[in-house]
């Protein structure tokens, strides 16, 4: 497992938060005036703020990204991105994750930087980054340069033949999750996603304002704790960075909530992802690899 410094008190919940306080720092009611009755109302909005990933050695700090991101979880979205961006290809590659003590910074921005330290295998690929340093929310590859480089990620097709799932457990994966997603059921307006075993269990949950990290925050996870999930279930469209992430972390079968891209189609096709989509209110469409759906 993958050292987290400081130890999470609750698995997912960095600097020893409780989940109360987890909840509490993902959202913030604001008031606003309806224009239909004049009235003033007070709504839970979903938390946004940057998040600042620093990446080096153990000494030095080699390269700093930026994404924005809804506070909790952070440990677990850096080693996700770091996955999908090929830097970390598995979990020897990351000596440790922890919150930035960095005394220099304002009080109010510790919270809002985590450092993560690399074996020295994996510090030359670094370089594949290129010159990007920011990331958003809704971005998932912002530092590939060219389509070829980002699907050269992904090593090796994976095997079609392992990690089958009955058809009524892809149904129930979205309903699961739905279920599972605390704040957005006081927002509106988080994504989520989760990992899950061939059973159907959720293993790991997690929201973001960006379904990109709310993804890297899954896989992280699953590069932390040694897990290899059957399934990732996301609340929003199969786009290519979805596919693309899951097939760096070699989970096998994808499942959304809406529709897919057809590049999303062909990287699945390529990789031996089963993606399976508009799986809602007890239907859904596999694209892809259908035979591990029996």
């Amino acid at each position: 497992m993958v050292a987290l410094s400081p130890d999470p008190c609750e698995p997912g919940l960095d600097d020893g938060m409780t989940y109360a306080q987890f909840v509490a720092s993902t959202h913030r009611r604001v008031s606003g005036l309806r224009l239909d009755s004049d009235a003033t109302v007070i709504d839970d909005l979903a938390v946004e703020e940057p998040l600042e990933i620093r990446i080096g050695d153990g000494r030095t700090v080699l390269r700093s990204v930026v994404t924005m991101r809804t506070p909790g979880a952070d440990l677990e979205l850096a080693a996700g991105w770091l996955r999908g961006e090929g830097i970390v290809q598995r979990s020897d590659d990351l000596v440790a994750v922890r919150a930035c003590t960095d005394p220099s910074l304002l009080p109010e921005a510790r919270g809002n930087v985590v450092t993560a330290d690399l074996a020295a295998p994996a510090l030359p690929r670094l370089a594949t980054l290129g010159r990007a340093t920011d990331i958003t929310g809704a971005c998932g590859v912002c530092g590939a340069e060219s389509l070829e480089q980002v699907v050269s990620r992904v090593a090796e097709s994976l095997t079609v033949t392992g990690s089958v799932m009955t058809r009524d457990t892809v149904l129930a994966l979205t309903e699961a999750l739905r279920d599972a997603q605390r704040v957005f059921a006081r927002t509106g307006g988080l994504h989520g996603a989760a990992v899950a075993d061939t059973d159907g269990r959720l293993l790991a949950v997690r929201e973001d304002v960006g379904r990109h990290n709310a993804v890297d925050k899954v896989t992280g996870w699953a590069l932390m704790n040694d897990a290899t999930p059957s399934a990732l279930v996301v609340s929003s469209r199969a786009s290519f960075e979805i596919v693309q992430k899951a097939a760096a972390s070699h989970i096998p079968i994808v499942v959304t909530v809406s529709a897919p891209s057809t590049l999303a189609v062909d990287l699945a096709e390529r990789t031996g992802i089963t993606l399976a989509a508009f799986a809602r209110e007890g239907r859904a469409t596999v694209y892809t690899h259908s035979q591990r759906v029996t």
